[in-house]
């Protein structure tokens, strides 16, 4: 299932030798150029339960939203490689994400360590679903080298959403 293009994507591919079509070509750039802003926006928001964590679990909490961070900016930088591959042009500007993300809005006030493991596993799994979805739109579409980065991404999702959710599953 394909999405709807942010409002400011470009409607020019750049031209490649490619042995794609260019409709299958523009599907696709516009399948991860959903998935780049809503990669950015979680990247962001590991960012940000980095720097506001506070409580009882500081350090370990700290230490794994800063991890998850490194890891989202890898797949970050996979996707708009892929993009910019296949013609598009990356819109990973703070303002072009705000626009085009899918993900709910991370809350502001937050700083219990709780809160943020919550919040910041709610963010993986809704992305992850996202995700999964995309790999399902990127085979329809015909593009197997696309389908295969998000199915990698899938499990490297899934793992830190268990990753971020056991500090959940303890609690009595």
């Amino acid at each position: 299932m394909l999405e709807k293009t942010p409002k400011m994507a470009p409607k020019k591919l750049t031209p490649s030798k490619l042995k794609m079509d260019d409709q299958v070509r523009a599907k696709v750039v516009e399948l991860l150029q959903a998935r780049l802003a809503d990669s950015i926006d979680l990247t962001m928001m590991a960012k940000q339960a980095h720097w506001n964590v506070k409580g009882p679990h500081f350090m370990s909490l700290h230490k794994t939203f800063d991890e998850l961070h490194a890891v989202l900016n890898e797949q970050v930088d996979e996707i708009a490689e892929r993009l910019v591959i296949l013609g598009g042009t990356a819109r990973g500007t703070a303002r072009m994400v705000a626009d085009a993300t899918s993900l709910p809005a991370y809350p502001a006030d937050i700083t219990d360590g709780t809160d943020h493991v919550e919040a910041v596993a709610a963010a993986l799994a809704d992305f992850g679903g996202k995700v999964r979805q995309a790999i399902d739109a990127a085979g329809d579409a015909g593009d197997p080298v696309t389908e295969d980065l998000f199915t990698s991404m899938s499990g490297e999702i899934d793992k830190w959403t268990w990753f971020i959710e056991a500090h959940l599953q303890a609690k009595k």
